[in-house]
């Protein structure tokens, strides 16, 4: 593994950073391959029962390392970095039946803000901002941002942030639906290893069913939306998880989900 991402599994939880503080951790093609694999293997290892991403030093991630793609030697050219790099990225973050934890250190710009949107739940500390950058140097949001973004704040907001490439508080970006929470910088830590450790604790299989229904909610109608939700419902009741969540709550006592 190379040190432009660090991996650590500690309680059923993988903690993946993003390791390029020099450049903001933005994206280069070594870095965006090599997250596509560890997330794979996330996604297999069955020791692993909740995900958190990251970044190392003052950034969550700036986007794209924007010397690589004006190197005549390095650059990949925008076809090959979206769709070998991060289309594949939001495709995993999306799949993968498994919670993922966006722990928004710092600054997430560009691709790396919306790499942050694409996971289940977002929690930033009070000194980061996200941006929405593309505009101002003349591109497009991309890595699934005019997707999640007017789902997420409603279509006029999304619009004007993408356009006008505002800077937008992680209190103000809990305050309009952004992301799931704003927290001080002095419980940042805590509040992710707690919320992870809970995740990696409760019916895995549950979880990553409740993570399919939603994603395909986004495109699904209500009739489809209701079939699916009878058919997965239907798998969830035979799973060990539900069985030991109804016997502890008859028995009166903590549940041990085994995530199967």
């Amino acid at each position: 593994m190379t040190e432009s991402i660090k991996l650590k599994i500690e309680n059923k939880v993988a903690y993946i950073t993003l390791n390029r503080p020099e450049v903001f951790n933005g994206f280069n093609r070594e870095m965006a391959l090599t997250l596509q694999d560890i997330l794979d293997d996330c996604e297999r290892n069955s020791e692993v029962r909740a995900i958190v991403l990251t970044g190392s030093g003052k950034a969550f991630c700036a986007g794209q390392d924007l010397k690589e793609v004006t190197s005549p030697e390095l650059n990949p050219g925008f076809k090959k970095i979206l769709e070998e790099h991060y289309n594949p990225i939001i495709t995993r973050i999306r799949n993968i039946k498994k919670p993922i934890v966006g722990a928004i250190n710092g600054v997430a710009a560009g691709a790396g803000a919306n790499i942050a949107l694409a996971c289940d739940i977002v929690v930033a500390h009070e000194k980061v901002s996200f941006i929405q950058a593309f505009s101002l140097i003349g591109l497009i949001p991309d890595s699934a941002g005019t997707f999640f973004l007017p789902r997420l704040i409603g279509f006029q907001k999304a619009l004007a942030l993408a356009m006008l490439g505002d800077k937008i508080s992680a209190e103000e970006a809990e305050k309009m639906g952004m992301i799931y929470k704003c927290v001080s910088t002095d419980e940042f830590e805590a509040t992710i290893n707690g919320l992870a450790q809970k995740l990696a604790n409760m019916p895995t299989k549950a979880l990553g069913m409740i993570k399919e229904l939603f994603n395909k909610s986004m495109t699904n109608d209500l009739d489809a939306q209701l079939a699916l939700e009878s058919k997965l419902q239907i798998e969830a009741a035979s799973s060990n998880d539900y069985a030991e969540g109804v016997a502890a709550f008859i028995e009166k006592r903590k549940p041990n989900f085994k995530g199967n």
